[in-house]
């Protein structure tokens, strides 16, 4: 029997993306939820999307609804590999085109964090780096002591630079002050060229994902 989340995704009429937004954009994860998922806000309070991660899947395998009705699909995001530092997640809109990537690499992972973001052609466009990772540690150490773990979304908080490749910071995505560390906001510091922050937005929705496990 199929699972519920796929007969939906089956049933999702494909529409065209959300375009124009007001940042910052906020993403808030859902705790009453099985799934991996979240909500993605502008800075007016408008809904711009729902993140939905497929469960029971060995490639990551992410969906993008533009209301938790799952009714319009906006995009998807799916892995080249089976969970992998070293892995590579493509971006494709309604019309089923690939219109970028990021990609994770692994061994400058594993302390700081660190994707790059390629636009359709293949071309690196930006690099995200961790800019305090010693919170991660801190996250990760309290997160296993009972109950204080569940708080640690209070004073925890990494924060991560997207920068272009000669260096200039372009947006921030901050972890922000939450119960169990739910919430995140990301702000716009440069201007964007048109396609840039269509393909910036879904990557940080795939990192926020994989980043958010890590603590």
């Amino acid at each position: 029997m199929p699972l519920e989340e796929d007969v939906l995704d089956n049933n999702t009429k494909e529409t065209e993306a959300i375009k124009d937004y007001a940042y910052p954009l906020n993403f808030q994860f859902k705790v009453t939820s099985l799934a991996n998922d979240f909500n993605v806000k502008d800075a007016n309070g408008n809904s711009l999307a729902y993140v939905r991660q497929k469960m029971f899947k060995l490639k990551e395998a992410i969906s993008v609804f533009s209301n938790e009705n799952r009714s319009e699909l906006l995009y998807k995001i799916n892995a080249d590999r089976i969970i992998d530092f070293n892995a590579s997640y493509s971006f494709t809109n309604a019309d089923e085109e690939v219109i970028g990537r990021i990609g994770r690499k692994g061994a400058k992972s594993i302390l700081k964090a660190h994707y790059e973001i390629f636009n359709k052609d293949n071309k690196q466009e930006f690099v995200i780096n961790e800019e305090n990772p010693w919170a991660k540690v801190g996250d990760a150490v309290l997160g296993e002591i009972p109950v204080v773990g569940m708080f640690t979304g209070y004073f925890c908080n990494p924060r991560y630079a997207i920068k272009r490749v000669d260096g200039t910071i372009i947006a921030r995505l901050s972890k922000e002050a939450s119960f169990m560390g739910r919430k995140f906001k990301l702000e716009k510091l440069s201007e964007l060229n048109e396609g840039e922050g269509e393909r910036m937005v879904l990557a940080i929705m795939m990192m926020s994902l994989l980043e958010r496990r890590r603590g």
